[in-house]
């Protein structure tokens, strides 16, 4: 089968290997139809590896060595393994890519994203930018008869935006700030404005995508590198601050900034991920009593059935798209573009 296989930095290959494995008793072998690609992906490509096991073994998956990318997927099932209920042959699912053990601590308490032994296919294991994928079927879930594949494969990040912003609790008439709008920070743009905020104030350094978040439901937005955010959020709370920031952009001053919005005894998530230490003023933080709040993937039971549900919902907006390509263009119209900011939307691949 054709796979896009990392090897290293800049070192990402499209090459036949083969077929993806006979899935054992709790696995379903999928026919990708679609997969997608994000700033994980061209960090692993531009700066990697780093979460990608390439010289010794990772501890949940035991992969190590070149790996097949895609965590954002589409497939048709091809095969069942034998312990497998209520799936069957050539019904879509979306897996939500993340594998957990289900025994230990944070998986009994349904943290099943912080299980000690989770690894996520397309990063420490053989993912979805395939022709084929073996993946264990409790990751699945059905995709909605009237979803077309192309917005299926958005699921998965769509889950992560969700989980993130769920994590801040929002509530409706709350002031609210979103930093960065990136493919994880303009779902979850869509993701507050849905929970009825008073003021939602999208911040970004891009005018296009700007322009974007108010059409799809930021009340205000801001231009980070010509405005000044921290005085618009006040005159736009009568200078008490937001009650929740998300932070999504993973830009080294963006947390500090997203402190700094923050009204007293309000709350910050941290969505994006920074690529280096960063400093914050946490007497501020004390002093005014802010929640600083972490997030990383999602919960498979959780929040994959819910994007798939709003992605399938006719009253929700288009998934934008910037483009569909071919598996063999992964690097030149993918991975690169994406990387020079010279895409907007999502990039999605078809491996077929």
């Amino acid at each position: 089968m054709l796979a896009a296989r990392y090897y290293g930095r800049r070192d990402v290959r499209i090459e036949r290997i083969e077929d993806a494995a006979t899935p054992r008793h709790d696995e379903v072998r999928l026919r990708v139809l679609r997969a997608a690609i994000c700033g994980t992906d061209v960090a692993e490509f531009v700066n990697g590896p780093s979460m990608i096991p390439i010289n010794r073994p990772h501890p949940g998956s035991g992969h190590h060595g070149p790996l097949t990318l895609g965590h954002e997927f589409v497939g048709e099932i091809e095969a069942v393994g034998s312990g497998v209920e209520g799936f069957s042959v050539g019904q879509r699912v979306v897996p939500g890519a993340g594998v957990w053990c289900g025994a230990c601590e944070w998986c009994r308490g349904g943290r099943t994203n912080l299980c000690a032994r989770y690894y996520t296919h397309g990063l420490q294991a053989d993912g979805g930018l395939a022709e084929f994928v073996t993946v264990p079927a409790r990751m699945c879930r059905y995709v909605p008869a009237g979803l077309d594949d192309d917005t299926a494969a958005i699921a998965q990040p769509l889950a992560v935006a969700l989980h993130g912003v769920r994590r801040g609790n929002p509530e409706a008439g709350q002031a609210m700030v979103l930093i960065g709008l990136g493919g994880i920070g303009h779902f979850a743009l869509r993701a507050l404005a849905s929970s009825g905020p008073s003021v939602l104030v999208a911040v970004d350094v891009d005018d296009v995508k700007l322009e974007r978040a108010l059409a799809e439901g930021a009340t205000h937005a801001v231009n980070a590198r010509g405005g000044d955010v921290v005085e618009l959020v006040r005159d736009l709370t009568d200078g008490a601050g937001a009650h929740l920031v998300v932070e999504a952009s993973g830009a080294r001053p963006s947390p500090a900034l997203a402190t700094a919005l923050a009204r007293r005894g309000g709350s910050v998530v941290l969505l994006g991920l920074q690529k280096a230490p960063t400093e914050l003023d946490l007497s501020d933080m004390v002093l005014r009593e802010i929640d600083l709040i972490t997030t990383v993937a999602h919960v498979c039971d959780v929040d994959l059935p819910r994007a798939l549900e709003l992605l399938a919902d006719p009253r929700s907006e288009n998934v934008v798209i910037d483009r569909v390509i071919p598996l063999e263009s992964l690097v030149e119209e993918g991975l690169i573009p994406l990387h020079d900011g010279a895409v907007l939307g999502k990039v999605v691949v078809r491996p077929h």
